[in-house]
């Protein structure tokens, strides 16, 4: 059929602009309450494996982004869009997802400049209003993977301190906030002596030690050890749970804290990287979670939510949809309810309602469609009324 013989040589009629109005709100209506119907039924309980809630899940958190950061060294992009960290929409939207897949906080990325100041500013009461829990990891290392000035990292956590030291938000293991600082490797034993001593007593200072020696090493002057260990494979890297529960065995003789790491893949190349760690349709991230609870950990640490430039990503994204969610909630004896995404990015920048808020605008319009339908209905009624009375000659 050509373009020319397709279009209609009459403008439709009264009726006609009915039954297409008809047609069209009736599979829009069907559509929308169906996804109303799947945002607001709970997804069917399952019964907990025995490590579900031993343990805080925490995810490491990056805040980082600008919409240019996406030009960068990225294959992949988040399924809600090219977000900004500014955005409290974007923050209270992960949070939730983070919940529904059974994560009970996020370790975020941290040092204080202006803009990451006002960034975790924001994250601290979207985390307080959803009863989400915060772990801060300190960026003790510049860009050039060099260490910040002992002096800077100071002033820092002091500031973190007056800011934060007594929010609840923070209150992961006790009442004093937990600070892990990345990089410990690169500051010698007096250095970080100097920024831990006279803080530990309101603050939980952890290292990022990589090995058994680089905790025998801090021992004393540290309260613990976060491993970020994304570019292993847990299912052919040599010694994996062997490293694992030998860390973690070193940690708790110092009856410090253990915060044991799961990663979801890796592939870091566009950013000098080499290794690439294959998902295997999520069972990469299973071997990883299982392995981080045999360490006996007092917490695991997801590898993580949005690091997109090493592809180490959780969050729902184009490439990997909603798959390492619906691990870690399997993981946890249960499952993934729907996703929402589709429902944020239609919802545009609508501030902080989140998704049950973008659901109630959803019935809304639910409303506004059956309402259309029922002014439809009784003109498409006269319109069969003709054409049976045009038919019959009665």
């Amino acid at each position: 059929m050509s373009f020319r013989s397709s279009k209609s040589k009459r403008s439709p009629t009264g009726a006609g602009r009915a039954h297409g109005l008809f047609a069209a709100a009736l599979a829009a209506v069907a559509l929308l309450a169906g996804g109303v119907a799947a945002r607001t039924s709970a997804a069917p309980a399952a019964t907990p494996t025995p490590t579900a809630r031993t343990t805080p899940t925490l995810a490491y958190y990056y805040i980082w982004f600008t919409e240019r950061s996406w030009d960068r060294a990225k294959t992949d992009y988040p399924s809600i869009g090219r977000y900004s960290s500014d955005e409290e929409s974007v923050m209270r939207h992960q949070i939730q997802q983070a919940k529904q897949a059974h994560l009970d906080g996020f370790i975020v990325s941290w040092k204080s400049t202006p803009v990451l100041d006002g960034r975790l500013a924001t994250l601290v009461r979207v985390a307080a209003e959803e009863k989400f829990k915060l772990v801060v990891i300190y960026q003790g290392l510049d860009f050039d993977r060099n260490p910040l000035p002992v002096a800077r990292i100071e002033r820092d956590l002091d500031r973190f301190i007056e800011r934060y030291g007594r929010n609840d938000v923070f209150h992961v293991f006790g009442e004093k906030p937990a600070v892990v600082i990345s990089g410990t490797w690169r500051f010698s034993q007096d250095d970080v002596a100097r920024i831990t001593t006279s803080r530990r007593r309101q603050l939980l200072l952890l290292a990022s030690e990589k090995s058994v020696d680089g905790i025998a090493r801090l021992a004393g002057l540290v309260d613990g050890d976060a491993y970020y260990w994304s570019s292993a494979d847990p299912l052919r890297q040599n010694r994996y749970q062997q490293k694992l529960n030998e860390m973690s065995a070193a940690v708790h003789r110092s009856g410090g804290i253990w915060i044991a790491p799961a990663a979801a893949g890796f592939d870091a190349r566009l950013i000098g990287g080499h290794r690439v760690i294959d998902r295997r349709d999520g069972d990469t991230f299973r071997q990883a979670l299982d392995a981080a609870v045999v360490s006996s950990p007092d917490a695991i640490g997801v590898i993580s939510w949005n690091e997109f430039s090493e592809n180490s990503q959780i969050e729902p994204s184009s490439r990997y949809g909603d798959r390492s969610l619906r691990v870690l909630a399997s993981f946890f004896g249960s499952e993934l309810p729907a996703a929402s995404d589709a429902q944020f990015r239609a919802a545009g920048d609508s501030d902080s309602s989140g998704p049950q808020g973008r659901s109630s605008r959803g019935l809304i319009t639910l409303i506004g469609l059956i309402g259309v339908l029922a002014l439809a209905t009784p003109l498409l009624v006269k319109r069969r009324r003709r054409i049976r009375k045009a038919r019959t000659g009665t």
